[in-house]
């Protein structure tokens, strides 16, 4: 369809498209001819039927289906008797031989035939002529089955709802155009039914997220989405501006300080889920504006959430089984993963260490063979571009790192904490899913990748033992980050000396940074109970449960670039 093209007709040229809408539009003066509105919008029974979603009328009915999926006439009359039904819904599809038409109608719980007779319709029948596909109907009548078993529904009454101007795109039935589909997503949605599963799975997982948390004790709040300030995150904001104060605003990158302000206020358990914005790239994992769940813990640890994540994860996926039985099941025997074992729990040294030793370079091996991912580190020093040749022939899976970008990362690592997390982030994480495998050898296993370096983690509570690392996890499902989470530092001067630390960067040129946040350093003066925080992107969560390749796939208006 052509965004430039006028719904009247004038000065575009007669398309072939207008030509139809301009056929609809004739219809729709018909239909006002006849005294009808085609935007109707009193719909109730008129002749004593029973008013059912499809749904529940095929449920009301599943008595008398054969064990071969088909229906009988004999049968549908024995279980239903002299009742009538009252349906409403769009017309998916239309055909007609002789004095009998054939509509299938779709509602929000299921489809059904119209099987319509000119003589049980009558002087009714002609007006189906007025009728295309993608408008709405309602029809009344007893039910019945058809020559080849299909439970229809035999109408003494079809009047039309909502006249559509615009005719369905071609091929409409599984429309595959993916830019159609994003910029288009209320035709994505009746012409592909699997997508509005997707969509009905995201409102189940965010209301099933809800009551675990609910029922663990927490308390849902709302904070701020325009903050005077950027922290919560590195990431680079979207800037607005207030104008009866003449303030400059950030749209929030992540509620976390002002939940964390709520547990020095003595709400000890209290959650978000609410819309961020990340001024960054889109990807198929990145959407400008997107959904967070964050929750703060008071005296949990890290340890307690990545116990709490494992049960939450199976919790959720638990009721979307029971809501959506059968789309699950087809969700769940496609899963490449499975979270149904034990989650790998890998503090990031360690699994910096077992990449480095499935590169099979000997100078690796023997680096890590005592002192593990430090011991990579320092030996890969401050640039290691001379080696990057004839390391990279050392194996298969050596061959297979992105090598050039690993050093411009390393190169701009400024100490030993940073190096390795560059060295997971390139060793490591694009391998998880071949090096984590469940029981079975063919799914792969989620990973909590534990224990980072302090100075990746500006809000993160240090390791008591190990200073220079913080108590903080993110969960890894078939590769993808979907999780983050740490005890969280409520020592203020530690705290003031962070984000201090990121000012520098600031005005080092450093692009992700948060800014000094004096009044969060003045609450966590007032004491703030030992916490732990997670953050976890809803988005996220709901292409992991229903396979959805892209963040576009579970957000309904994605943005876009304008249309030419």
């Amino acid at each position: 369809m052509s965004g430039s093209e006028s719904s009247q007709g004038s000065g575009t040229g007669h398309s072939a498209e207008q030509a139809l809408i301009d056929a609809r539009r004739a219809k729709a003066d018909r239909i006002r001819k006849r005294g009808e509105n085609p935007f109707a919008n009193d719909v109730v029974a008129r002749e004593g039927g029973i008013t059912l979603d499809i749904g529940a009328l095929r449920e009301r009915a599943s008595g008398a289906r054969s064990a071969d999926g088909k229906y009988t006439e004999d049968k549908v009359k024995e279980l239903t008797g002299a009742d009538r039904f009252h349906v409403r819904g769009r017309v998916i599809a239309f055909r007609s031989a002789g004095g009998l038409s054939f509509l299938r109608l779709r509602d929000r719980t299921g489809e059904i035939q119209l099987l319509v007779s000119e003589a049980a319709l009558g002087a009714g029948y002609a007006a189906l002529e007025d009728i295309d596909l993608g408008d709405f109907v309602e029809a009344e009548g007893a039910l019945t089955a058809s020559k080849r078993g299909e439970l229809s529904i035999e109408p003494t009454r079809i009047r039309m709802l909502t006249k559509a101007l615009r005719p369905p795109p071609e091929k409409w039935h599984g429309l595959q155009d993916v830019e159609t589909r994003y910029r288009q997503r209320y035709v994505d949605l009746f012409a592909n039914p699997a997508v509005a599963d997707v969509f009905r799975a995201r409102s189940l997982i965010v209301r099933a997220t809800r009551k675990l948390l609910d029922d663990t004790g927490f308390l849902e709040v709302e904070t701020p989405t325009m903050h005077t300030l950027i922290g919560g995150a590195a990431a680079k904001p979207f800037t607005t501006h207030h104008n009866a104060l003449d303030m400059k605003l950030f749209m929030r990158i992540a509620p976390e300080l002002y939940l964390k302000r709520l547990l020095v206020g003595g709400l000890d358990r209290v959650y978000e889920i609410g819309r961020c914005y990340r001024n960054e790239g889109i990807s198929t994992r990145h959407n400008p504006e997107f959904t967070m769940l964050e929750y703060y813990w008071a005296y949990a640890t890290y340890d307690d959430l990545m116990a709490f994540t494992e049960k939450m994860l199976r919790g959720i996926d638990g009721e979307l089984a029971k809501a959506m039985p059968e789309a699950h099941a087809k969700w769940k025997a496609e899963r490449p993963f499975t979270i149904d074992e034990p989650f790998a729990r890998i503090p990031m040294d360690t699994a910096v260490a077992n990449a480095a030793r499935s590169t099979k370079i000997p100078a690796w091996e023997a680096a890590v063979a005592d002192k593990g991912g430090a011991g990579l580190v320092a030996l890969l020093g401050q640039d290691f571009g001379e080696h990057i040749k004839e390391w990279a022939k050392s194996s298969p899976r050596a061959k297979s790192i992105d090598w050039g970008n690993f050093r411009k990362g390393w190169l701009k690592c400024e100490n030993d904490g940073e190096r390795l997390f560059a060295a997971y982030e390139y060793l490591g994480e694009p391998f998880l899913t071949e090096d984590y495998k469940a029981q079975d050898g063919k799914r792969s296993l989620p990973v909590f990748i534990m224990d980072y370096p302090f100075e990746t983690s500006p809000l993160a509570r240090r390791n008591d033992a190990r200073p220079a690392l913080v108590d903080r996890f993110e969960l890894f499902i078939h590769g993808r980050e979907l999780c983050n989470a740490f005890s969280e530092l409520n020592d203020p001067d530690d705290q003031a000396e962070r984000f201090r630390e990121q000012v520098r960067k600031k005005a080092a040129g450093a692009e992700e940074t948060m800014d000094y946040d004096e009044d969060y350093v003045r609450a966590l003066e007032h004491g703030m109970p030992p916490a732990a925080g997670f953050g976890m992107g809803m988005d996220r969560l709901t292409m992991m449960l229903t396979n959805s390749p892209s963040i576009r796939d579970v957000v309904l208006f994605p943005l876009l670039r304008p249309e030419q």
